[in-house]
């Protein structure tokens, strides 16, 4: 497969890479795409070959857990089966951003992406790339680190490329990221709630 590398430098090549990402997305592919975290390799969360797709790319335990970025708080509902008044207070407070809530998971999320658990991590990113795909897919994205599995998590599309290359069909340079390390993790599943990861 050839890796292409598509530039968001402008306001024409953000809004050609987004439609280009969605119409891959919406096909059932894996993208690599620039969040303000590091960036994340990305498929449709509610197509269960889409997300199982991701696993086998980076050679990701079936174990682990893959977050799942939305574009609104109308969407992070979707993918979960309580929202609680903290959740609520959370979300006004830190998204979009690098925070993600771990709470019961709704119906609509397959198992695949929450490896079996009753939870799901979900997260509005702020990147405006991610957000726009997000919006123009209308679903939400499930997108772990877009590199090979036990790899640093890659902040430029230089990284991916070194660990990806020829494993996707895309990947979307958005520059070096802005945070440079992973969301924090908090579950709300439990009293008091948990940080999973700083």
């Amino acid at each position: 497969m050839r890796t292409r590398v598509l530039s968001i430098e402008s306001a024409a090549l953000f809004a050609s890479a987004v439609e280009e990402a969605a119409r891959l997305l919406k096909d059932g592919e894996a993208v690599a795409l620039p969040t303000e975290t590091v960036y994340g390799l990305a498929a449709n969360a509610l197509r269960a070959e889409a997300v199982e797709a991701i696993y086998e790319i980076k050679g990701r335990p079936s174990h682990n857990p893959i977050i799942v970025h939305v574009s609104s708080m109308g969407m992070a509902g979707r993918c979960v089966r309580e929202w609680p008044e903290r959740a609520e207070i959370l979300a006004r407070g830190f998204w979009p951003g690098a925070l993600t809530l771990v709470l019961p998971r709704s119906k609509e999320i397959p198992d695949v992406v929450s490896a079996g658990g009753a939870t799901v991590g979900v997260r509005f990113p702020m990147h405006p790339f991610m957000r726009s795909v997000i919006e123009k897919c209308d679903f939400p994205l499930a997108a772990p680190s877009a590199n090979l599995a036990n790899h640093l998590s890659p902040t430029t599309a230089e990284h991916v490329m070194e660990g990806l290359n020829g494993r996707i069909a895309l990947i979307v340079d958005g520059g070096p990221t802005s945070v440079g390390i992973e969301s924090t993790v908090l579950d709300l599943t439990c009293e008091p709630p948990r940080v999973l990861r700083p």
